[in-house]
């Protein structure tokens, strides 16, 4: 059954469900930051999934970094997936510009983590889920149930 790594539950909040994965916003206020978690058990490659869930994993991904770059107005939109620390198979999205603390480097062990405050969370969250609407899926679960899945 599909359990979310430790450290994503520790560094981050749902926003929400997809078909596919759960969407996740990491707790780093100086970027919006949204990471894809596939609801599978023992994935940890993306060769892990199968060919559909790899064509949905696409989809889910390509929306999510189409409608923050538009939202955000990025100068770039870094996607990437790293199993360095984190073993699970996740994605990670991030609005990138110019004024970042970053830029043009890139975010990992750049510096540490600022969290969000109480309030500019339920912001991002609401903001997020908003820009999202449509997408999520209200009646599933966290079990990776392929059988219930309805791709887009």
């Amino acid at each position: 059954m599909f359990k979310l790594d430790e450290r994503l539950q520790n560094d981050t909040i749902l926003i929400g469900r997809f078909p596919l994965c759960q969407v996740l916003l990491l707790n780093d206020s100086r970027y919006p930051w949204v990471i894809l978690v596939p609801s599978r058990y023992d994935v940890f490659e993306i060769y892990h999934l199968s060919e559909e869930d790899r064509i949905q994993l696409g989809k889910e991904s390509a929306m999510v970094a189409e409608r923050m770059a538009d939202h955000f107005r990025c100068k770039s939109m870094n996607v990437a997936a790293l199993g360095n620390v984190v073993a699970q198979y996740h994605q990670h999205h991030v609005v990138r510009n110019e004024d970042d603390p970053a830029w043009p480097g890139p975010v990992w062990g750049h510096s540490p983590a600022v969290a969000y405050k109480p309030e500019e969370l339920e912001a991002r969250v609401n903001e997020l889920k908003n820009l999202f609407d449509g997408y999520f899926c209200s009646d599933m679960g966290q079990a990776d149930e392929e059988e219930k899945y309805i791709y887009w």
